[in-house]
């Protein structure tokens, strides 16, 4: 039994050390060049902060209606650990948040090609459909009794 509580204390000391957050010194911390901020009374806002690391973000924003909605609108860019240059645009308004940036995911053109297979199932589902307008029964997709 002292052999389990043994080990069972070796294990959390082990752990403790494992899981430690990296030790910060001053190097980790980062100037801030500008940092400005204007709030109107009446709720318009315009903020603009940048980092000695090259983060910029700037934001301008006004209410909307009595129900507390706000339109905002800004951008923000920084280097990507990658080293490439990540620049984004953004609304945020009735539409929801809407982002641009080159960085993004872009899906494909439409239309774009449809696969011959879908295009057979369609069909397939078209000529059941008439089928069934008529009145006939499909035998592959009929009730168990129909068989």
């Amino acid at each position: 039994m002292k052999f389990l509580v043994l080990a069972l204390l070796v294990a959390v000391a082990s752990a403790d050390r494992l899981y430690a957050p990296p030790a910060r010194d001053d190097s980790d911390e980062i100037a801030i060049l500008k940092d400005d901020r204007v709030i109107e009374d009446d709720g318009r806002y315009n903020f603009d902060m940048e980092t000695a690391n090259g983060i910029v973000f700037s934001e301008s924003g006004s209410p909307v209606g009595d129900e507390g909605a706000v339109h905002s609108a800004g951008s923000f860019s920084y280097t990507a650990p990658d080293g490439s240059d990540i620049h984004l645009q953004y609304v945020a308004d009735e539409n929801g948040f809407q982002p641009q940036g080159d960085h993004l995911p872009v899906a494909p053109e439409f239309p774009h090609p449809i696969p011959d297979f879908v295009l057979r199932q369609i069909e397939k589902a078209a000529e059941e459909d008439a089928r069934s307008a008529r009145g006939e029964v499909s035998r592959s997709y009929g009730t168990p009794d129909d068989d």
